[in-house]
């Protein structure tokens, strides 16, 4: 990858919607080769996929909880059940391998706090394997951002 790979990577986080002329405009390079480039990032597997960023509020989705869980055991198929399990709960919406007090990190967004209670009472704690879970909530957003820092 060159500088005007990440030049195009750029352009899309911003906006991917872009059509292959506004993208080739913005990158200075004629359109042929533009998505050229394009094609190869994504068969490259650097560009995953195209996806609309959504206002969780606006849906009513007003509580975002953070959650550490710690495993009971830590043996191959204990995890590996777990992670499964966790990839099936479409509340939970990102799953992190965590250094430190827990093992797992998990961004949970729920309508209110009786619907994450339900969550957790009825989803998260029929998980096996699950020695401890420790919520905290966020009541505010200062950065959020789907722009990675490339050296351009």
């Amino acid at each position: 990858m060159d500088s005007k790979d990440f030049q195009i990577i750029r352009e899309l986080q911003k906006d991917g919607r872009l059509s292959n002329q506004e993208l080739s405009e913005r990158v200075n390079l004629s359109p042929s080769p533009c998505l050229r480039r394009v094609r190869n990032l994504e068969k490259e597997g650097v560009i995953r996929g195209y996806a609309a960023i959504v206002d969780e509020p606006s849906l009513g989705l007003s509580v975002t909880a953070f959650v550490r869980v710690t495993l009971e055991r830590h043996t191959e198929e204990t995890t590996r059940e777990f992670e499964d399990s966790i990839r099936r709960i479409d509340e939970i919406l990102d799953c992190y391998v965590m250094t430190g007090g827990s093992d797992y990190l998990l961004r949970v967004i729920a309508p209110d706090l009786q619907s994450y209670e339900r969550f957790v009472r009825e989803r998260l704690h029929k998980v096996k394997a699950i020695a401890s879970i420790d919520t905290g909530f966020a009541y505010g957003v200062v950065k959020r951002s789907t722009l990675l820092p490339y050296p351009v």
